[in-house]
């Protein structure tokens, strides 16, 4: 069921984050690309953001209600658009460009954009895209280089008349993959926004002097809301980076001439910076907070971090909850490790059993999350919705989780049978899917296994048909045409057969981890 009509009191224009500051701070600074080395303070952000709602208006033709697709590597005109769709009372729809060219049809399809802004590195792709979704407008975007944007940007004229967005109406569409193997388009609100920002001065120090480095994709919630949004929202700066190399993120947190302040990311990045020639000795006292995401963070990774005297800060949460649910201090780093700690101020969290009844500490059971941080349902997902809620509200997050006696939380393992590889989460029948497309396959099951490297990677456990000569090699090849990189399966066996239990159903439980 979906989440009961909350009474809304938020109006424009407390949500305009950026025109806020740009009248109470206009020459503090928003926004540094690094990539393009453009820094603009909040009144030259402000200009350009009314520019850009200017030209998607007049000619994109978008109006409100309307979804605005962007296909690009990190970028500050990235964070434009979002914040230009604000003033058109247009819903903004960022790409994951590390999909296939199918699945980004898929998403088009579903969500039906008025117009496709992509980087010119996808210009191939948004342009089988438009095509195939029939889409009526696209644009490049350059990274501040010559483009239908800057273009745009550059010939706007006209003024906007006051879209009274409220506090519940859809700012954000951000696709997560689906069990059923279709992704889902999760509906963030501005009410999710604020909340988010919110929590994030609570519970990790977000501030005017912040200065954040965006390097996580911005169509990742966890590039777009954590911390980059809510240091919009308290008038801090955004150093954006294109996309990561352990090298060059290892020397921008430790530059002491433009100090770094808040950086998040997964495992994965924070191990592959340890390795870079020259992390023992990098100062890095400067930091306030390094947050760790998106898959659990091992002991030994914990450890090295805190002897530098910069501890990561764990945490949880997902696209649908804005993304914070839950914040570990850095005092606990060690002392608690492997929780993802306490719940944020303005959410509600709880472990339950099969039943919905509260469990006990120690026990393992379902995660369940509700507040006003959370979506109010999926786009053209009714059945999900229903599925999603309970009666009162609570949020079925999917994972298996525990708390201890001291009211921490623990997420133990997915409650279905997601795996996360770099900080992406795989759902294993997308891959079995693209799998048996291919003739020669009879049947076959798809697990996560431990990674060094990626935290967790995909194996396949086929059953071939007989006569068929597929190997490996030719499997493998055959998923990285039809999905995500990170999606495709690191290894592949053969068995004789799957096991199942009597109705039919693999015993994933039983294929080999090792």
């Amino acid at each position: 069921m979906s989440q009961p009509d909350r009474p809304t009191s938020l109006h424009e224009p407390s949500v305009d984050w950026i025109r806020y500051h740009a009248g109470y701070s206009p020459g503090r600074e928003a926004v540094h690309d690094l990539a393009s080395g453009r820094r603009f303070t909040y009144a030259q952000l402000d200009e350009r953001i009314s520019r850009a709602a200017l030209w998607m208006r007049d000619r994109l033709g978008v109006v409100r209600g309307d979804r605005v697709a962007v296909l690009s590597h990190n970028d500050s005109d990235v964070f434009e658009v979002q914040f230009a769709c604000r003033r058109l009372g247009a819903i903004f729809l960022p790409l994951n460009w590390r999909l296939a060219t199918p699945e980004l049809e898929f998403i088009c399809g579903d969500a039906g954009p008025r117009a496709l802004l992509y980087g010119k590195e996808f210009e191939d792709a948004a342009a089988q895209v438009r095509r195939s979704c029939d889409l009526e407008h696209a644009a490049s975007l350059a990274n501040g280089g010559p483009c239908d944007y800057e273009a745009g940007l550059a010939g706007a004229r006209g003024t906007l008349a006051d879209p009274r967005v409220t506090a519940d109406d859809t700012w954000t569409i951000m696709y997560t993959s689906g069990t059923t193997g279709r992704p889902k388009g999760a509906r963030n609100t501005y009410r999710m926004g604020l909340y988010n920002a919110v929590n994030s001065v609570a519970a990790c120090a977000v501030g005017p002097a912040s200065r954040n480095l965006v390097f996580l994709p911005t169509f990742h919630t966890g590039g777009l809301n954590v911390y980059a949004n809510p240091v919009f929202h308290a008038g801090g700066t955004n150093v954006v980076v294109r996309t990561f190399d352990p090298g060059h993120f290892l020397r921008v947190l430790s530059d002491r001439d433009s100090p770094i302040t808040h950086a998040l990311g997964v495992p994965t990045n924070f191990l592959m910076t340890a390795e870079e020639p020259g992390f023992d000795e990098a100062d890095l006292d400067h930091l306030v907070l390094l947050g760790v995401g998106g898959a659990p963070a091992p002991l030994a990774l914990l450890e090295r971090y805190a002897r530098k005297g910069t501890p990561l800060q764990q945490l949880w949460g997902m696209t649908e909850t804005g993304p914070l649910g839950l914040v570990l201090d850095a005092e606990h780093t060690l002392e608690k490790a492997g929780s993802s700690g306490l719940p944020v101020m303005y959410s509600e969290l709880k472990v339950v059993d099969e039943e919905g009844r509260t469990v006990g500490p120690e026990v393992t059971g379902e995660l369940m999350i509700r507040g006003p941080n959370v979506t109010p349902g999926y786009w053209n997902r009714p059945e999900a919705n229903r599925d999603s809620f309970t009666e009162d509200g609570w949020f079925h997050t999917g994972d298996a989780a525990r708390v201890d006696e001291d009211g921490y939380f623990y997420i133990v393992d997915r409650w279905k049978d997601m795996f996360i590889s770099g900080g992406e989460n795989v759902y294993p029948v997308e891959v079995e899917n693209s799998i048996y497309e291919l003739d020669g396959v009879l049947e076959n099951a798809v697990v996560g296994i431990a990674d060094e490297k990626w935290g967790e990677v995909g194996r396949a456990y086929v059953v071939l048909k007989d006569g068929s000569n597929l190997d490996g090699g030719a499997i493998i090849e055959h998923c990285r045409e039809r999905i995500a990189r990170f999606k495709v399966p690191k290894e592949v066996r053969f068995l004789e057969e799957l096991p199942h239990n009597a109705t039919g159903k693999v015993l994933k439980h039983e294929l080999p981890r090792d």
